[in-house]
């Protein structure tokens, strides 16, 4: 097991504050936010200094009813290559749902959601984990995700399930602690019971992030300082084995580098508080050393009837949060409404980040069209593509009203669309609109 000792989340906003940090041995970068053939000047001085780079995942959505997609995983590979990494990690969650294996529309979440602890959704993640591992170059770690909902009808524990899926494949594990003081809060899961039953031996590094509570629900923000609960779970975790490498997220409101600092001196310090921890890390066998079975010789094909299931499952649950559908029976329609509001809120926060242009054309009245408009259009695509349906839709219905803003508003997507909109379903008035200078 490779030691990494302390790093940081690497991202554009301080990048220039992780260059000049003193202490940081590894940085993880978003894979889905790097180019191999256009690397960011700091990751490569970085690199050339040394430091190691993982790339971390966040859309393959393993923990969904369909098979890894083939483009997606090759893309993931390339990165790998290009950053020279000694792993890569990506998320026990689904992403997606609907489309053919469930005849239904394909619907996008633009988050990490969380899968069912249930056999079905064991022997999917196992046999779609095995295929990430035959197309990666290295060796993958999945991250246990933070959830503001459960699933009716779990057959097992977030510890069961993941020893199960270890065992199974030979995976490594990345536990993020802040995730775990997540699902105490939102969930009522014990961490220190979480903790009891994980493979430790499995533990590729850890992660920490901060995170608000706010009418009895815990927001697993990255935005904010990391909370003495989630510091107690690491020294908790530390406590049981030697950490090899602990990492610290922030994604936004990102504080002055002294602060961050301190953040980094803090998870430090709840690690030597630990003192020796009771077991040691010890290297895990490929899954790769078996043909068509897991670690354990276990077989890893799921049962297409699983996959069905699942998939049904996963879509409509995905469709009652962003397409208005109704909740399932046996969830909590109130945290349902908390994850769909939560959604809408992170999607117009990552339009504006991928089409900055848009809150600058629109004003104030960006955040309430946007929300407005993914009422009625779950997104069944990437984020830049919502743009562009976002703007194309104001467009189609005579918005903004200001002419002059509309015209900024038709430029811009004209722009970035090509020299005409797609023609089924515009308005003659928004064809005249789209014309017009």
């Amino acid at each position: 097991m490779r030691r990494l000792g302390t790093g940081i989340g690497w991202r554009p906003e301080i990048a220039d504050a992780v260059e000049g940090m003193p202490g940081i041995d590894w940085v993880e970068v978003v894979a889905e936010n790097v180019c191999p053939g256009h690397l960011p000047e700091s990751l490569v001085r970085l690199r050339e200094r040394g430091v190691t780079v993982i790339p971390h995942g966040v859309s393959l959505g393993l923990g969904g009813a369909e098979r890894p997609d083939e483009g997606r995983l090759a893309a993931l590979a390339e990165r790998v290559e290009a950053l020279g990494a000694p792993l890569v990690t990506e998320h026990i969650a689904f992403v997606r749902a609907g489309g053919a294996l469930t005849a239904s529309p394909r619907l996008e979440a633009g988050h990490l959601l969380p899968v069912p602890r249930t056999r079905d959704a064991l022997d999917v993640l196992c046999e779609n984990v095995r295929i990430a591992q035959d197309a990666l170059p290295v060796p993958l770690a999945l991250e246990n995700i933070a959830a503001l909902f459960s699933w009716p009808g779990e057959e097992m524990t977030e510890g069961q399930f993941l020893y199960d899926l270890a065992d199974r494949t030979g995976v490594r594990l990345l536990i993020d602690v802040a995730n775990l003081h997540t699902n105490h809060v939102n969930r009522g899961e014990d961490p220190a019971e979480a903790l009891a039953e994980l493979p430790l031996e499995a533990l590729a590094y850890v992660h920490v992030a901060g995170g608000f509570e706010r009418d009895g629900v815990w927001h697993d923000s990255h935005a904010h300082p990391v909370p003495r609960p989630v510091l107690d779970i690491l020294t908790d975790l530390a406590s049981r084995v030697t950490p090899p490498g602990v990492l610290l997220e922030r994604d936004e409101g990102f504080p002055e580098p002294g602060e961050l600092e301190g953040e980094l001196e803090a998870i430090r310090a709840a690690v030597a508080a630990a003192g020796t921890p009771r077991v040691a890390p010890t290297a895990r066998a490929s899954a790769g050393e078996a043909d068509g079975a897991g670690a354990g010789g276990v077989a890893l094909l799921a049962p297409p009837q699983a996959r069905e299931r699942l998939g049904v499952a996963q879509a409509a649950v995905l469709s009652a949060l962003v397409a208005g559908t109704p909740v399932p029976e046996g969830f909590d329609r109130v945290r349902m409404r908390v994850q769909a509001r939560a959604l809408a809120a992170k999607r117009a926060g990552v339009v504006a980040k991928v089409a900055p242009e848009l809150p600058v054309i629109l004003g104030d009245g960006y955040r309430e069209a946007f929300l407005e408009y993914a009422r009625e259009r779950p997104m069944t695509g990437g984020y830049r593509q919502d743009a562009l349906d976002f703007a194309a839709q104001l467009l189609k219905t005579g918005r903004p009203g200001d002419a002059r803003v509309r015209r900024r508003l038709r430029n811009w997507w004209l722009d970035r669309s090509g020299p005409a909109p797609r023609p089924h379903g515009l308005t003659a008035r928004a064809k005249v609109l789209l014309r017009r200078g």
